[in-house]
């Protein structure tokens, strides 16, 4: 590439950039170099396994998540209440979740979410929701689990998810990815969890947390955070369109 090339090149950076911090200008069309679901996408790079994401605007999944999310809503103040007063509290599985939340605070760093992890891992027995249901794909809130006891990989997520922020974790460095199983050929859930700008995966299958570059035989399918449901993308940011292909069913077996 010639001085000329490499002088376009960095014009083509300079202008990227110069969107991302001050905003797209304001007599640009939407045929420049990149649109605004593209900009979008370069602002979430830094998502765990470090893809694009796309926003999912519809779909099975998304319908899940806003279900356990309005489910949320409601534990939120049961937890605020029984947090307040333990002594009167009705709810076993909120306390059971708060003396877990209580031992992780009571640590920092990779010892918190560890924490988190081995006693999500330990205080949910593995069951199918068809088992448990009669049902498949039921996705449960946190207080539900706990009182039965037992769920799959979405549930163990969830309740990781809620115990790490109710333990101080901020929900910008929170995660639950859904990724395909290549091995087993199965959809898997975990919770995943921002430290030190490296991600830990907290996955009910292991009490070691794997950071995200580790983790083997698998492929991302979407990443949830406290705002959105995205789905992840293989092509360039430029070529991505709002896709809301949905993954399978979460395996039985997870």
């Amino acid at each position: 590439m010639g001085i000329f090339g490499h002088s376009r090149a960095w014009r083509v950076v300079a202008l990227v950039w110069g969107m991302i911090w001050f905003g797209p200008a304001a007599d640009l069309s939407a045929g420049t170099l990149t649109s605004p679901g593209a900009m979008d996408l370069i602002r979430k790079s830094a998502e765990p396994f470090g893809l694009f994401v796309s926003k999912v605007s519809a779909g099975d999944l998304r319908e899940k998540w806003l279900g356990v999310e309005r489910k949320l809503d409601d534990e939120r103040v049961q937890l605020a209440l029984c947090d307040g007063d333990r002594e009167r509290c009705v709810s076993p599985a909120a306390l059971q979740l708060l003396a877990i939340v209580d031992n992780a605070r009571a640590r920092d760093g990779r010892a918190r979410l560890g924490e988190i992890n081995r006693a999500i891992n330990l205080a949910i027995r593995p069951m199918s929701d068809l088992a448990q249901y009669g049902q498949v794909d039921v996705w449960s809130s946190p207080l539900v689990t706990f009182a039965t006891g037992a769920g799959d990989c979405e549930d163990y997520a969830i309740a990781k998810f809620v115990a790490l922020r109710l333990a101080g974790v901020s929900p910008d460095d929170l995660r639950i990815v859904v990724m395909r199983d290549t091995i087993h050929g199965e959809d898997h859930a975990v919770a995943v969890a921002r430290l030190d700008d490296r991600w830990l995966t907290l996955d009910n299958r292991r009490m070691a947390m794997v950071e995200d570059t580790d983790v083997r035989n698998i492929r991302p399918l979407f990443v949830i955070d406290q705002n959105d449901v995205m789905k992840y993308v293989d092509r360039t940011p430029a070529m991505v369109q709002n896709d809301t292909t949905q993954p399978g069913l979460i395996s039985p077996s997870n």
